[in-house]
Parts: C-alpha cells; sequence; structure tokens
C-alpha cells in the first residue's frame, strides 16, 4: 500500500511540474532570472509542495510525501530566493496542518534540507553530483528524524528503505524531467524565433514583417496613429554579385540591415522581405518625417562605403519608395502596394532617390 502511495505521489510531482514548466515557459527559471520571475517560481513551488501534502502517506502520527524536492529543485536552479518562499510557504501550510511538536521536526528537516541546497548547489562539482548530494543530504536528515520517532522497526526499515529508492528514482526522474522539459522549450524558442529572423542579416524576415504589418494595420485603424513604410532596394545589386561574388554581396545586404537598424527607432520594424529588398515600418510616424528618415538612408548609403572581405571598399545606392496611412494612402492594408509603386517610380527615375506614394 505504501509504495502505491509513493508511486502515486511520483506521478503527481510530475503532472505538477509540467504544467509549472507551461507557465513559465517564455521565461524558464536562472540564478540571473528577475526577482519577479523568481518570486513567481518560488511561489509555484510551494503550491507544488502544499498540494504533495496534501497527498502525504500517514504512519502513524508521521506525514511522509515528496514536499522537498519542488523546493530544492528551485534552489539548484533560481538560489536562494524562490527556495526560501517556498520553503516558507510549506513550513507554514504544515502548522495549519497540525501544529504538533512533529511540525517542529518538519520545520527542522525542511529548513536544513533547503541552506544545504542553497549552499551546495553552487559548489564547483558536476551538476549530477551536486544533486546527487543534495537529496542524500535531505534523506539523511529525514531517517534520522524518522528513526528517533518511530518505535516499530519493522516500520522503519520498510519506510525508509522506500523512502531512499522513492526518494532517488524520484529525483532521477524529475530532474530529467525538467531538463527534458527545459531543452525542449530551448529548442522551440529557437525554432520560433528562426522561422520569423532573416538567417543572414539578423533581421526579421517577410513572414515577421508581415505579421508586424497585419498587426499594426489593426492597431492603426482603431486609433489616430500614423503608420508608415519604407520600401528599400539596392541599385544594381546584381552587378555587386556579378562583379565581386556572392560572399561579397552577403557582406553588403549584413552592412545595409545594420545601418538600416542604426538609422531607425527602437520600435520599428526593420525587415529583409527578400533578396535585395528591405522595408522599414515607422510607428506613428508621418509622411514628411518619413521622407526625411528615408533621405537620411539613401545619403548615408551613397557617401559611406562598404568595406568587403578583400579590404576593399565600394560605393552603392538606393531607392526608397515611401507610402503613409492617412496622407498617402487612405486604406492601410495599401501601404505596400503604395510603397511598392513608389520603389517602381524611383527605379525608373534613375535610381538613387526616395519618391512618395501619390
Amino acid at each position: 500500500m505504501i509504495i502505491k502511495e509513493f508511486i502515486a505521489n511520483l506521478a503527481l510531482l510530475g503532472t505538477l511540474l509540467f504544467l509549472y514548466s507551461q507557465v513559465i515557459m517564455k521565461k524558464p527559471l536562472q540564478l540571473h532570472s528577475s526577482a519577479k520571475t523568481k518570486l513567481i517560481a518560488g511561489i509555484c513551488g510551494g503550491f507544488v509542495s502544499i498540494v504533495l501534502m496534501l497527498f502525504s502517506i500517514n504512519i502513524g502520527d508521521l506525514l511522509v510525501d515528496l514536499r522537498f524536492i519542488p523546493t530544492l529543485l528551485l534552489a539548484f536552479y533560481g538560489g536562494a530566493f524562490p527556495a526560501l518562499i517556498s520553503m516558507a510557504m510549506t513550513i507554514i501550510f504544515r502548522f495549519i496542518l497540525s501544529a504538533e511538536i512533529i511540525s517542529l521536526y518538519a520545520l527542522i528537516i525542511s529548513v536544513t534540507g533547503t541552506l544545504f541546497a542553497i549552499f551546495f548547489s553552487r559548489v564547483k562539482f558536476s551538476a549530477k553530483i551536486r544533486i546527487f548530494s543534495i537529496y542524500t543530504f535531505n534523506n539523511i536528515i529525514f531517517s534520522i528524524f524518522f528513526v528517533y520517532l518511530s518505535e516499530d522497526p519493522a516500520i522503519i526499515m520498510e519506510v525508509l528503505t522506500l523512502y531512499w529508492l522513492i526518494s532517488y528514482i524520484s529525483t532521477f526522474l524529475t530532474f530529467y524531467l525538467i531538463r527534458y522539459i527545459r531543452e525542449s522549450q530551448a529548442l522551440f524558442a529557437k525554432y520560433k524565433n528562426d522561422s520569423l529572423t532573416d538567417s543572414l542579416t539578423g533581421l526579421n524576415n517577410v513572414r515577421k514583417f508581415d505579421e508586424e504589418f497585419n498587426r499594426f494595420v489593426h492597431d492603426v485603424k482603431s486609433s489616430d496613429q500614423q503608420l508608415s513604410l519604407l520600401y528599400i532596394d539596392i541599385d544594381y545589386f546584381k552587378k555587386i554579385n556579378d562583379t565581386y561574388g556572392h560572399k561579397e554581396g552577403d557582406i553588403v545586404l549584413i552592412e545595409l540591415g545594420a545601418r538600416l537598424q542604426k538609422a531607425t527607432r527602437n520600435f520599428d520594424i526593420v525587415s529583409r522581405n527578400g533578396g535585395e529588398e528591405f522595408t522599414v515600418l515607422l510607428l506613428d510616424c508621418p509622411a514628411a518625417r518619413a521622407v526625411e528618415i528615408a533621405e537620411r538612408i539613401r545619403d548615408s548609403v551613397e557617401k559611406d562605403a562598404f568595406l568587403l572581405s578583400t579590404g576593399k571598399s565600394i560605393y552603392i545606392t538606393v531607392s526608397v519608395g515611401v507610402a503613409s496611412y492617412r496622407e498617402t494612402t487612405e486604406n492601410p492594408a495599401m501601404l505596400i502596394d503604395d510603397a511598392d509603386s513608389a520603389l517602381y517610380l524611383a527605379k525608373h527615375l534613375g535610381r538613387n532617390r526616395v519618391c512618395v506614394a501619390s
């Protein structure tokens, strides 16, 4: 019966840890996490421990469970702050359940184990040694108190054997689960970022541009904000590739992307939409200001040389089409078409110029 309850505790722990991981998916707990993240993690860990206590195994006057695992996990991954929060919640709830002498022993076990975990998790040993040592120490402390409080040698042997066995198994499975979840979340974040980022320049790709464009179009329709769009194209870029090679052409694209970011505000959306075409979404920016920015970009590109990997400096030019919602374009959804038409006009008029949609 006892082993079934231990296994039920373990299954419950795994389920709760998985649910917790979904709550903090975007900000997994780290030593350098913000105080807010650590506070949330500590509170969540405390609730997990409390739930485990509600499903404790009653052996005489003792409550045996896996409540210590969440707190020790927090100490290992997040340091003292979240671990102490979880520990405090666990202790308070234990006294709410029963304000007897046995609760005082539980407090001593909890405090001792948590403080050791906080200290030893920072010692420069491998992760496996630190984890094994932390949980072994906790098991030793528990065993000492259990032997002291229990009078039946048979119960002592049965419970401690099962407790140590289940403790190590649950520790291994828990850390494996946590590591698997964290690695999966990191990969998911990487793939998500890669799917929205241009691999060459690090700018937004066309998918991210479309996503942001649609979002801002929706926003400006319900507000009095203005939205401007620059459509930028490198003049005679094919000639650069044919003359210097695609590797040098890539260097030009990377450098232009960096210059576009420097020429715009942090919250503007700079994207590479494919090939030698770039766009800049200027938020709450009137047409006159958008033209100023476009001219500044065009002038900077024309006057400042681009350094190739060979050490050779070359000069290039860009053509820019500008469209602005409420001034050149009545329907914000038409900004792309209007800016593209203005770009085509700039190309037609001789390149290296800025044209505004009409």
